[in-house]
């Protein structure tokens, strides 16, 4: 846990920190921006001092100081074990190190922040961050890990991290559910590079991380066009889903920085209006 803690936040200082979050009009005390009145607006939100400068009636905003709760949902599956080399790091290596750098983000951001369902409720501070990478370092006998949407809080912001090559139908229900409870937030898919270019020539012997899965054949490569075809559709329901039920959707492969990675899911929360 140490390592992955001092990794995250040297990764979130890359990162250059404004006010996530709170930076749109709403409820708060302090000044935000003049905005040049429109209908509707009530006289007492007029600023005359401003509006005296011209012909123009301006109202006074206020900046937004109400936390927003982001909900991370990281795929602990043995299927994220996987890396094709020594020098590259697996999926759930790259997905819980963004995940505890964008929760450290949010966090000084004045955001609270927690897992799904119901084992870590979103909170403020630095103990939640050492709780966070606590639950990041339990990984899950299953191959495929299945996403949590028990306790989703209405209308709060999530972050789903996974290669999202089990059962499409768990995540079709989860971002369902997500949505009927007005929560959106952002999917970012972890490939490791060799399933996006299926490398594998003649005999060949495929086995899950978690060795309940195994297939062997003469001819990998008769195999290739299928196979990309299969991610392919995978890729497309992931989108329309996305579409579908107002989330982002982004793809992250682990030869890539984790810095291009983190710097997708703090602009993708800017763009949801966090």
């Amino acid at each position: 846990m140490p390592p992955l803690l001092a990794r995250a936040e040297h990764l979130a200082g890359t990162v250059l920190l404004g006010e996530h979050g709170r930076r749109r009009a709403g409820l708060g005390d302090d000044f935000w921006q003049y905005r040049p009145s429109q209908a509707g607006d009530s006289k007492r939100l007029i600023d005359h001092r401003r509006s005296a400068r011209g012909d123009q009636q301006f109202v006074r905003e206020r900046e937004w100081q109400i936390a927003q709760s982001v909900m991370l949902w990281v795929d602990q599956g043995a299927s994220m074990r996987f890396t094709s080399g020594d020098t590259l790091p697996t999926k759930v290596e790259r997905a819980r190190l963004l995940a505890l750098a964008i929760a450290i983000l949010l966090v000084r951001g004045g955001e609270r922040v927690g897992l799904t369902g119901t084992a870590l409720p979103p909170r403020r501070g630095n103990t939640q961050i050492l709780r966070l990478a606590e639950s990041f370092a339990l990984d899950s006998p299953d191959d495929y890990a299945a996403p949590e949407h028990r306790a989703m809080i209405p209308h709060a912001r999530a972050v789903f991290l996974s290669d999202f090559l089990g059962d499409i139908g768990e995540v079709e229900l989860a971002l369902t559910k997500a949505a009927d409870r007005g929560v959106r937030g952002v999917i970012l898919q972890i490939l490791d590079p060799s399933e996006e270019a299926f490398p594998f020539r003649g005999r060949t012997i495929f086995e899950s991380v978690g060795g309940t899965l195994r297939h062997e054949t003469l001819k990998a490569n008769e195999l290739r066009d299928r196979y990309l075809d299969r991610l392919a559709e995978r890729k497309a329901r992931l989108a329309h889903l996305c579409r579908t039920t107002g989330w982002h959707l982004g793809l992250h492969h682990t030869d890539h920085t984790a810095q291009s990675g983190l710097l997708w899911l703090y602009r993708a929360l800017d763009r949801g209006s966090l």
